[in-house]
C-alpha cells in the first residue's frame, strides 16, 4: 500500500465516506441478489426474477435530472436525508408474502436504483469539496476497490441469509446499511457554499442541458466516452461466459464463480494502484492502457486453456476500473462546482446506463453465433478504442500552441 492510499485512509472525511461505502455497498449487494431468488422462489419465473436487476439500473437513463437535485441544496445533508429515507423505504419488503406482493419489491428497487443516481451525483461532488485535491485519483481507486470487495462477499452473504432467515431479514440488513451510510456523512467535516451562491435557478430542463454541455469539454468527453466503451463491451464480453466455460473450457457453470473471483481480485488490486498510477501518466494514457488491458483479457477468453483464460480474467478486473476512475478523477477536477451534481450524473449515465442493453444485445448473439466471435468483437473493439485515445491524443498534444501548459492538476498527456 502506498503513502498516498494511507494518507487517503488517515484523512477523517475519506475514511468516513469509505466507510460508508462499504456498509451501503455491502446491503445493496446483498439484497440485490436476495431480491432476485426471492421474485423467483414466489412466482417461479425467471423472467420476473430478472427483472429486479432492470428496476435497480432503469433510473440510470434519468441521471442528468436526477443530478440536478444535487446541485440545488447542500450536498451532505442530501445524503443523509436520502440515506434514511431509503431505509425507510427498505422496510416495505416486510410486507411482502406471496407473489401478489411482488410488485411492492419492483417498486422498492426502483426507488433504490433512483436513489442510489441521485447519491452518487451528491457524492462526487461532496467528496471533490471534502478530500485534498492531491488524494482524487488514490481516493477514486480507493471507493472502486471498496466496491467491489462488497461485490466478492455480499452476494454470498445475502444468499445465505435469504435461505437461512428469509428476504425480510435481508431487506433489513440492506435498511440498516443505508442507517450507517448515513450516519458516517453526518460526522463528514465539510464546508459546502449556500445553494443560492452555487447555483442560480434555472428551470429544471436548462439546468440539466447545462451539465450535459460541460461535457463537452476536449478532456472530459473522451474519458466518459472510453469508460462507457468499456462497461458496454464487459457487458457483452459476460454474457458469452456461460458459453465459454461449456463449449471452450468444458467447465460446469459453477466455475463462473471462481473467474468472478479472481476478476474481483483484479479490480481491488487496480483501484489500490490507481492513484500511484496517474501521477506517472495522464488520465488519458491511464484509461487508454486500462482498457487495453481488459481488452487483452476478454481475448484470452476465446482460448481453450484454463490457466489463460483465468489469467484474462484477472487482467479483465485489473483493466476494466481504470477508464472508470480517470473519467472519475477528471470530471471532479475539469467541473465547476455549481455543476458537478448534474456533471457528475450525466458522466455516470453515459458510462453505465447502456450496459443494460449490451446485455440484452449479447445474449442475443450468444444463442445465435459461436461465442468466440462475440469474444474476439469485443477485444478487437477494445483495443481499437484504446488505440485511437492514444493517437488522438498525441494529435491534441501537438496542436496546442508553443508555450500552452497544462490546465493546473492536470497531467500532460506522456503517451509514447
Amino acid at each position: 500500500m502506498s503513502w498516498s492510499v494511507l494518507k487517503v485512509v488517515r484523512d477523517r472525511n475519506a475514511a468516513l465516506y469509505l466507510g460508508g461505502v462499504l456498509v451501503s455497498g455491502f446491503g445493496d449487494s446483498a439484497m440485490s441478489l436476495a431480491a432476485g431468488i426471492w421474485v423467483r422462489t414466489l412466482t417461479g419465473s425467471d423472467s420476473l426474477a430478472a427483472l429486479v436487476g432492470f428496476c435497480i439500473w432503469l433510473p440510470t437513463f434519468a441521471g442528468p435530472a436526477i443530478g440536478a437535485v444535487a446541485d440545488r441544496v447542500r450536498r451532505r445533508p442530501l445524503l443523509i436525508a436520502t440515506s434514511l429515507t431509503l431505509a425507510a423505504v427498505m422496510t416495505a419488503p416486510l410486507a411482502v408474502r406471496s407473489q401478489e406482493d411482488v410488485w411492492l419489491l419492483f417498486g422498492v428497487l426502483t426507488l433504490v436504483g433512483t436513489g442510489m443516481v441521485l447519491t452518487d451525483a451528491a457524492e462526487i461532488a461532496l467528496v471533490a469539496a471534502a478530500v485534498p485535491t492531491e488524494l482524487h485519483g488514490d481516493f477514486n481507486g480507493l471507493v472502486r476497490t471498496a466496491v467491489e470487495s462488497t461485490k466478492l462477499l455480499a452476494p454470498l452473504a445475502g444468499a445465505g441469509l435469504f435461505t437461512a432467515f428469509g428476504g425480510p431479514v435481508v431487506a433489513l440488513l440492506d435498511a440498516v446499511s443505508f442507517v450507517l451510510a448515513a450516519a458516517a456523512f453526518r460526522l463528514m467535516r465539510v464546508q459546502e457554499a449556500a445553494p443560492a451562491r452555487r447555483v442560480k435557478r434555472r428551470a429544471w430542463t436548462a439546468e440539466t442541458a447545462e451539465g450535459a454541455r460541460h461535457l463537452r469539454h476536449p478532456v472530459l468527453l473522451p474519458l466518459v466516452v472510453t469508460g462507457g466503451t468499456a462497461m458496454v463491451l464487459s457487458s457483452l464480453s459476460s454474457t458469452a461466459t456461460y458459453a465459454v466455460l461449456d463449449a471452450g473450457l468444458h467447465r460446469p457453470p459453477a466455475f463462473a464463480g471462481v473467474l468472478t473471483a479472481v476478476q474481483g481480485l483484479g479490480s481491488v488490486v487496480g483501484g489500490l494502484a490507481a492513484g500511484t498510477l496517474m501521477r506517472r501518466m495522464s488520465e488519458r494514457t491511464f484509461a487508454a492502457a486500462g482498457l487495453a488491458l481488459f481488452a487483452l483479457g476478454v481475448l484470452t477468453r476465446a482460448t481453450p486453456w484454463l490457466p489463460v483464460v483465468i489469467g484474462g480474467s484477472l487482467a479483465n478486473g485489473l483493466g476494466l476500473p481504470c477508464p472508470l476512475i480517470a473519467a472519475l478523477t477528471a470530471v471532479q477536477r475539469e467541473t465547476p462546482d455549481e455543476l458537478l451534481g448534474r456533471v457528475a450524473a450525466t458522466a455516470n449515465t453515459l458510462m453505465y446506463a447502456p450496459t443494460g442493453l449490451a446485455l440484452l444485445l449479447g445474449s442475443g448473439l450468444v444463442a445465435v453465433l459461436d461465442h468466440r466471435v462475440q469474444i474476439l468483437a469485443s477485444g478487437l473493439i477494445g483495443l481499437a478504442v484504446a488505440a485511437t485515445l492514444v493517437v488522438t491524443g498525441r494529435t491534441a498534444r501537438t496542436a496546442a500552441p508553443a508555450g500552452t501548459e497544462p490546465a493546473p492538476g492536470h497531467h500532460a498527456d506522456t503517451t509514447g
